[in-house]
This record gives C-alpha cells, structure tokens and sequence, in this order.
C-alpha cells in the first residue's frame, strides 16, 4: 500500500474538497482518501499495483481543480515558499477588497442616495434622465466584478460539472442582478424612445445593479478575513524544519570537521559542546551532560546523561561536553517523524464541514429549477414573455445567496474580534466550527497547567534558621547553571539574603554539588550524596519522601558533617489551572492531563487539581495516538498545550489550543491561540466557539427562512388566487432585509462574556507582595536539634496574621521577625501564623509593630 502526498490548486469552500475528493475515490485501487482544504493538500493511499499518481493527478484534473505530486524534495521547497506565496494571496485580496468597496460607495449613493434626500448631479435626476442614471449605476458595478471575477469563472465552472459551490451561489445571484438590470436599461431606452415616461420610471426604479455590487463586495470581505486567517496555519511545518540544527561536528580521520546534518550518516562520531543542540539521534560513547528535552518528550527539567545514554536530536546540551555516535539521520530521527506526524494530521479532513456548503449542492439546484419552471408555466398559462421573465427573475433574486454567504463570515468576524479582546486568537472557522461539540479536553502539564520552570515550594531547616539555611544553600548553588539551583538562587535573592564565597566547589554528576564555605565543607544534592559522605539524613528522610510524593524535588544540605536543611523544588501549578478544570468540569467536559513527567509528579498535580485521568511519561507521538483514540471511540477533543512535544498533538485534536507563551511551532500548529498564557482563556475560547456556531446557525435560519417564503411568492404561486406577486424590487427587498437581520444578529456577539467570574488571586488593597504571586504550599518548617544554650531565657508564641498570600509574603514577614534580637520565627502559610521563639526582651508590642512595618496585620498573639 502506498500513501502519497498531492498540492491541489483552485479549492475555494468545503464543497470544493469534497468533489476532489469524490473524484479519486472512483478510482479503483485507491484506499482512502482525505482532502485538507487549509493546506490545499490531498493524502492518498492507494495500491501501486492498480493506480499510479499519474492517474489520480488527471481524476483531479478531470474534476476542474489542479494537482501535483508531492516529493520530499518538493516538499520543503513548498515550506520555503509558502510565507511568500499567502502574503502575496491576502495582498491580492486585500486589493480587490479596496477597489471593490470604493466603488460600491459611489455605486450605493447614485442609486440609494435619492430616497434618502440626498443631493444628485442633475443629469441624474428626472425620467428624462433615467437611462443616464442606469448606464451609470451599471458602469460603477462593472469594476467590482471584474476584479472579482474569481466568483463567477470558478461558480460557472463547478456549476457546470454538476457540483455547485458557494462561489456558484455567488456567481448565480449577482449575474440574476446584472442580468435584470441590463434588460431594466434596454426597457427604459425603449420607453423613451417611445415616449412611454411610466414605463421608463417603472424600470428605473427596477435596477439591481447595487445587489450585485453588494453581494460581491460583502463576500470579498469574509473570503478576505478567511485568506488572512489561514496564512499563518502553514507555517507550522516551516517552523518544525528549521528547529533541527543545520551542522554537525563530526570526527573524520581524527579530526573535528563541521559539515551539514543532511551530510551525518549513521555511526558517525560526534561532539556536542556546551549550549549546542544535539544534530541526530544517538547514544553517548564519551561525555557526561545534563540535555534539555522539554521541546520532544515535556520533561520540566535536564536529563543526566552519561556514556551509554541515547540523546535525541533538536534537543540542547546544557552544561558538560559529550561525544556521542549517530544511530538515526535524515527522516529517521524523532524531530522527522513528529513532522511527519503534523502533516498528516493537517492532511486529515475536517470533522464537521460547512453547513452552508452542505445544503449549496442541492439549494442552487433547486432554485434555478424553480426559476425555469415557474417562467415555463407563466408561458404556457399564456402570460406575456415580460410577466413570466419577471417572475423567473423575481425567483432568482430572492434566492440571492447574499445572507447565505454573510451568515458564517459575519459571525465569525464579530466572534473573532470578541476573541481578540480576552486575549484568544481564532486562525479559522473551522476551529471555530469544531469548538462547538468538544466534549473532552487533553492538557499538556509542563507550562500549561504549570509555570513551566522549577520554583522553590518548601524550606525546612535542621539546627540551623531558615535565612541561614537560604543563605548556605544559594552560596553553594550558585556556581551550578543547573535549573534547580537557579530556582534557590532566585529565590534567596528575592528575600535579599547575602551570600558567602564559596571555594573550591565542584559537580558530582548524578549526585551534587560540594564547596567550601568559610572553611567548612558544605554539601548540595540528594539522598546518595549524603550516604556517601557519611551524613545522616533519617531526621528528614519522611518529610524528603513526603515532598517527593508530591511532585517535588527534595534537595539535601550539609555543612561540616552535619545535616543542616531541605528545601524542595518544584514546577508549580498555576494560580488559575485549578479553576480552570473545575470550569471545564462545569461545562460537561472531561479533563484528561497528558504529561512526559514522570508518575510520581502527574499524581500530584492529578491529586492537587481533582483531575479524572492523567497518562504520564508519554512521548509525542504517544500523545497523538492519545487524541486518535479518544477521537476513535466519537470524542470530540480540544487540545491544549505550550510545547514542541505537542504540535502533532494540537494538529490531531478537533481544536488545537496552544498557550500563548509557549513555542513557536506549538502556536503555529494550534487552531487557537491563547495569547495571555492563561488556562481559563481555554474555558472562554470554548464558551465563545459556542456561542459564534449558535449564532451562524441562527443567521443560516434567518438566510433560509425568506428563501422558504419568498420563493413560493416570486413563483408567482398565490397570483392566480390572492393577485399576489412579487416583484424583482421587492424580491431584492426581502433579500436585504434578510441580510440586515443576518447582520444585527452576528451583532450581539459582541456583547459576549464567559459564563464565569475569575477569582481574585491578586492582594487585597493595602497588602503588599512585591514579588509576583504565586500559590506555594509550604509545610510547617519544625527547626530540629535547636535547644536552648543555658542561661537563655525564651517563650514560644503563636503570631496568627492577615493578609499572606503567597510564600513570598510570608518569607517578608518571617524576615521581619528574625530581624528582632534573639527571636527565631517560622511562618506557615497555610495556618496563616507564625511560631516564634521570643526572648523576655521582645514585648508583643515589638512584634506587632514588625509585622505591621511589613506590610500585614497581627489579628492575635498566645503562648
């Protein structure tokens, strides 16, 4: 079975993709079939055997659109050129749209601007003049459909074949209009000439050059909206191929040469240096580093790696030096297949096409049926050629596809323009479209649901204070570029702790670090450095294993022999996330978490947040296969996420919802982006996607609602009984008025607000955090081993305080109170409190007072 990838040109609309795809279906030894009208791409799978491109390229051909077979080669021409190629096609739109509009001003005044008072050149005025004013409306029409002239060689086109489009509706109704006022203006000049004035008043009053105009110029705005929409979408693979780095340094004849990766075969020797990404996959044969792999597999921090270990490439070596041999080049490696794993998402049909193009195939049909039948039987019934050409017309015009064609771009416009006031960007309609059935929600953990980079959650002191054992831990950690001691380092910063000098420090890969502070050899790391040295550690064993337990990593210090302290750190959740999936919840929609972390991490963040169902340690392509299978079993699923990892993803997805922080390709593979890096922005997106397909299925009703009664009217069908009939004015009457209503209610979109109040995670007014607030759980920090020296008299009390809200406001008030002489204090967040040790010397008065200089109150002190 093969499977090949074909360009198709001329696709205008969803009915477009499915005649192309109609067509190769008939041919026998092709498998399956799915058109992209997006990517303006056709997957193919067919047997070699009885089919061959070829014939596939001319079944395309032979349906009125173009094709061409897609190589590799072609391929990557095609994504280099593909910037290009959309901003020349919004730039042409955007032309039309300007000469269209110019022309349709002056064109409505000429026509329209009578009725409403408006003054008019004189030899425009007067049934004397009404030739004149005819001429003229038509000579201002002529531009705007000349330069769209796309609507009508293209609707004729498909017409013709049998398979109607919405450029087919377009072209019918506006070509009706031109067509009765080309006959209005020989009606006038014959009554004129035959100085029949009533007769050349009536035609005057019946010309329809303004509908066409209209009918055009509106369409070219949503066709233009729509052009500009899609443009970025394609960028996604442009993007994903310029990841991979362009050289490699590999070893030939004993030495280091710099060549093209395309040039690296399998079995090369290669050195990755510091701050270099990895160019193939691989296995280390020298070397020892810590690789950064968030952008592949979502993993929040560097993995060690040592001899023996497999890198991947697009991945970045963040620290050591390491020679590694290539296993995987070319389209082997992982970065390959996840590309590959985007274009045949973005290959997929999609799941819900336009309701408009739906019912257009029978609609257009069926009114130019109407039409001819209707002026047949008038003729036959014996009525003039003028009465039953009127009433052919009169059915043509009130079937005019303008409201059909401003029901979904109306709305998405307004929808989209509410979208882009609470920070979220709709690329398409069909985002939008599928939004509306989305009954599950897959969320990437590592800075979606987190911050995305490690923070210091808990400090636990052992014999020592908590500002010394900040104080220790920055010192020894600061000479490590590793993330987790830039979160200490950072955050002793933030409590503007002084730091010591450190001497002869060094890294124990796997293990820590260790360095001399004032003489005294101070230790970093986990639990195996510490048994390696000698250090006992049972005293914070179970609080070490109980941080680990959720999510976090315990890191041990020791200073000259002796155990001094843990802190943990951790990728913490964001303020929102926990509101969020209860929103989520709110709506009827499952929240399943999908995450590269290990286990033990996505249990706690499942735990923390009440999600349902959480898969850890999946790759990127286990996280598509994901979304496949809950797609397979008739989901409907929304994917959110910020990274690499998850672009196949985000293109599998119904909706792909990329947070706006995150990577360029994830945004670029994404149907939606939400630009202020919040979750509940995914909660409105939803809510808005709802509210936009409502409101064009109500426009669509109201498109429908005056065909179903006009067309039975214009046909003339109560004439003989009631004397009813309609005439091609008013026809055009009801066909605006249907357009108007389609307008006011797209309207109300704008008066749009998500059905939730976001809950205020800033300070109250007259509280201060002057670090940025985020929600840390800190557990109580017991200091161990601190007994009294004798003759040193101190009372324990309990400080309960209002107004903490994050743990960089109680590490301000923990600050406060170590700052008075001789008091040891320690603040729970949680228990709003603090636990001080306070010599006779410091009234409570003194502690109030230092609680209040930083900026909280003291609502109560007990012993």
């Amino acid at each position: 079975m093969a499977k090949e990838r074909f360009a198709v040109t001329g696709m205008t609309c969803s009915a477009c993709s499915a005649h192309v795809e109609k067509a190769v279906r008939k041919l026998e030894g092709v498998q399956d079939v799915s058109v992209n009208l997006l990517q303006n791409s056709m997957q193919v799978s067919f047997q070699s055997d009885r089919v061959k491109p070829e014939q596939i390229v001319q079944a395309v051909e032979k349906a009125g659109y173009g094709a061409t077979l897609q190589t590799a080669a072609a391929q990557k021409k095609t994504a280099a050129k593909r910037d290009g190629r959309v901003e020349e096609q919004v730039r042409s739109m955007r032309n039309r749209l300007i000469v269209s509009v110019c022309f349709l001003v002056v064109l409505m005044y000429v026509s329209m601007g009578h009725m409403m008072g408006l003054p008019l050149p004189a030899f425009l005025l007067g049934t004397e003049n009404a030739l004149t004013l005819a001429f003229t409306q038509f000579l201002l029409t002529l531009p705007i459909l000349l330069v769209n002239q796309k609507y009508f060689t293209v609707g004729f086109k498909t017409l013709f074949q049998g398979a109607p489009t919405m450029d087919s509706l377009i072209a019918i109704g506006s070509s009706a209009a031109v067509l009765y006022g080309i006959f209005a203006i020989y009606s006038i000049g014959w009554a004129l000439g035959h100085g029949d004035s009533m007769m050349a008043m009536h035609y005057s009053m019946d010309l329809y050059f303004e509908s066409a105009g209209t009918i055009v110029t509106l369409i070219t705005v949503g066709k233009f909206l729509e052009t500009r929409s899609k443009g970025k979408t394609s960028e996604a693979i442009t993007k994903l191929m310029d990841l991979a780095p362009k050289t490699a340094l590999v070893v030939r004849d004993g030495a280091e040469v710099e060549i093209p990766v395309e040039e690296v075969r399998p079995g090369d020797i290669i050195h990755v240096k510091p701050g270099q990404s990895v160019p193939v996959d691989g296995v280390i044969t020298q070397g020892q580093s810590a690789v950064d792999e968030s952008a592949l597999t979502g993993e929040s921090l560097p993995v060690e790696k040592t001899a023996g270990d497999r890198v991947t490439g697009a991945t970045v070596n963040k620290s050591g030096w390491f020679e590694m041999q290539a296993l995987k080049v070319g389209d082997d490696t992982a970065l390959a297949q996840i590309i590959h794993l985007v274009e045949d998402a973005n290959s997929s049909k999609a799941p819900i096409a336009k309701l408009a193009d739906k019912v257009s195939a029978v609609f257009v049909p069926t009114v130019i049926t109407i039409a001819v039948l209707a002026t047949i039987v008038w003729l036959l019934l014996g009525y003039s050629f003028q009465f039953a050409l009127s009433i052919g017309i009169a059915v043509l015009v009130i079937s005019c596809p303008c409201a059909l064609g401003l029901a979904t771009p109306t709305a998405i416009m307004v929808g989209t323009g509410k979208g882009a006031e609470n920070g979220i960007l709709f690329k398409t309609a069909e985002s939008l479209e599928a939004s509306r059935a989305v009954d599950t929600v897959v969320l990437d953990k590592t800075g979606t649901v987190t911050e995305g980079k490690p923070s210091v959650t808990d400090c636990i002191p052992a014999g020592i204070s908590e500002k010394e054992l900040l104080a220790l831990a920055a010192a020894i950690e600061n000479p490590s570029e590793h993330p987790l001691a830039r979160a200490i380092v950072e955050y002793a910063a933030a409590q503007r702790i002084q730091l010591p000098a450190v001497t002869g420090f060094s890294s124990e890969t796997g293990f820590g670090v260790t360095g001399d502070i004032e003489g005294k050899t101070v230790l970093a790391g986990n639990r195996k450095l510490m048994q390696n040295r000698k250090i006992a550690t049972e005293a914070l064993d179970k609080e070490a294993e109980r941080l680990a337990g959720q999510g976090k990593t315990p890191i041990y210090f020791a200073c000259a022999g002796r155990l001094c302290g843990l802190i943990a750190v951790a990728d913490v959740v964001k303020p929102s996330s926990h509101q969020a999936i209860a929103e989520l919840k709110e709506m009827g929609v499952d929240v399943v978490m999908l995450t590269g972390d290990n286990a033990r991490t996505a249990a706690a963040i499942q735990k923390q947040l009440e999600i349902s169902r959480v898969v850890a340690e999946v790759l990127p392509q286990d996280k598509e296969q994901e979304i496949r299978r809950l797609q397979a079993e008739g989901h409907q699923v929304a994917m959110i996420g910020d990274g690499i990892n998850d672009a196949p993803a985000l293109a599998r997805a119904n909706v792909g919802i990329a947070i706006g922080a995150g990577t360029d390709v994830a945004i670029e593979s994404a149907d939606v982006v939400l630009m202020k890096n919040d979750l509940l922005d995914g909660v409105t997106a939803l809510q808005l996607g709802r509210a936009v397909i409502r409101n064009i299925k109500e426009n669509l009703f109201w498109a429908f609602f005056y065909n179903a009664i006009g067309i039975p009217l214009a046909a003339g069908v109560f004439y003989t009984l009631l004397g009813w009939k309609l005439n091609p004015m008013f026809a055009a009457a009801a066909m605006s008025l249907s357009s108007v209503c389609v307008v006011t209610n797209a309207l109300r979109l704008r008066f749009f607000k998500p059905r939730f109040r976001r809950a205020d995670l800033a300070p109250a007014p007259g509280e201060s955090c002057p670090v940025a607030c985020r929600s840390l759980n800190r557990e109580p920090a017991d200091p161990i081993n601190q007994e009294n020296e004798k003759g040193d008299s101190k009372m324990k009390k309990t400080i309960e305080i209002e107004g903490m809200m994050c743990a960089h406001c109680s590490a301000h008030v923990e600050k406060a109170l170590n700052s008075l002489e001789g008091v040891q204090a320690t603040v729970n967040l949680e228990a709003k409190n603090a636990v001080a040790e306070v010599p006779e010397s410091v009234t409570d008065a003194m502690l109030k007072q230092a609680v209040a200089d930083a900026g909280y109150k003291v609502t109560g002190i007990h012993d």
